[in-house]
């Protein structure tokens, strides 16, 4: 099977979807791109051997094109996809599909009238330190999830384009999209409430740090940050378990687990410890002998494209879709719950 594409947007993601499916995708075949920058669409088809096209329009009126993929700024992906499901293609949308909740659902009313494969790049589902908590709690490693905290921190300000409001900038949806998409797969529940707070420490015009409180249906309560200005950071995730407790320092996997070794023996002394805060029996550190210290489980290397192996066989039709227009619904409710809770400094209730 051969599916041929047409990517949209070819700057740097595009670069990095070209290099990866032409390297491990054999049943997909780029064979042209179009960029609203004439030069950077001729640089691109030259490097890449591919056919440059004039115009979107050009893409939608050949039949030889099956699957476009779109890679430009965020606020132009609601147009380009309506009008590409309209021409009968198969659609691929880097993230976030939309700028908006409303957006979202024009969008998807189209994808149900044509139906056309309709699906959005979170590449992130496949990466290690995702995978390691996914796995802890699906192979039953630790139990009773009751707080997560995923944080992605770092010292460098946005740049290009995710700098502009216009262009849908901001680090809610370009590393924000990301986290709450792990979130959401991460924990099967209704999202009852979202409280957060944006910051926009070094550009007036865009978020660049922010923390979202969410709580689940079952009680579980989440915390996803991104900083741009963490000269510090803390833990890529945090996995606070009734048996215990996990961390995942970074995007290496080192970390470990700490669980009770018998869970039976909860009151194991009555001694007071003096500190230089005061004395404290609550905070007393357990015996080394009450635990048990375990490995991080071994989940492979990251496979982005994966993400495709997925998209080739749903297009054969030996497989369902592993990220899904009303999966990317949801993403979209709690950012656009996020912005509410931002800007009336309340917690926003919900039932997403």
């Amino acid at each position: 099977m051969s599916i041929k594409m047409a990517i949209i947007g070819m700057g740097g993601m595009a670069g990095w979807h070209f290099d990866n499916i032409t390297r491990d995708i054999k049943e997909i075949d780029i064979v042209g791109g179009y960029d609203i920058q004439p030069e950077t669409a001729r640089r691109r088809a030259k490097q890449w051997k591919i056919k440059q096209y004039e115009s979107p329009e050009a893409i939608y009126q050949d039949d030889d094109i099956d699957l476009v993929l779109i890679a430009t700024p965020n606020d132009v992906h609601k147009d380009y996809i309506i009008a590409l499901l309209k021409a009968g293609k198969h659609v691929i949308c880097e993230k976030p599909v939309t700028m908006n909740v409303e957006e979202l659902e024009s969008v998807i009313a189209v994808a149900n009238q044509t139906d056309k494969l309709f699906s959005i790049h979170q590449n992130r589902r496949w990466d290690a330190d995702y995978m390691t908590i996914k796995t802890i709690l699906a192979d039953g490693l630790l139990h009773g999830a009751y707080e997560i905290e995923s944080r992605v921190q770092g010292s460098k300000r946005l740049w290009g384009w995710r700098a502009f409001q216009q262009n849908g900038g901001g680090i809610l949806l370009d590393w924000g999209v990301h986290l709450i998409d792990q979130m959401l797969d991460l924990v099967p529940e209704k999202v009852v409430s979202v409280y957060a707070k944006l910051q926009t420490l070094q550009n007036s015009e865009i978020d660049d740090s922010f923390t979202a409180m969410l709580r689940f249906e079952g009680g579980c309560a989440a915390t996803i940050n991104v900083s741009t200005n963490s000269f510090i950071v803390q833990p890529r995730w945090m996995l606070t378990c009734a048996d215990g407790t996990a961390v995942v320092q970074n995007w290496e996997c080192d970390g470990k687990i700490v669980k009770q070794a018998d869970p039976d023996e909860a009151d194991w002394t009555e001694a007071i410890v003096y500190t230089v805060a005061g004395p404290t029996r609550t905070m007393l550190p357990r015996p080394k002998e009450t635990t048990l210290e375990i490995d991080l489980p071994k989940v492979g290397p990251s496979r982005w494209t994966d993400y495709y192996k997925n998209i080739v066989s749903v297009l054969k039709g030996d497989a369902e879709p592993i990220v899904t227009p009303a999966q990317a619904l949801r993403v979209m409710k709690v950012i656009d719950a996020i912005f509410t809770s931002d800007r009336t400094g309340e917690a926003v209730t919900t039932g997403i």
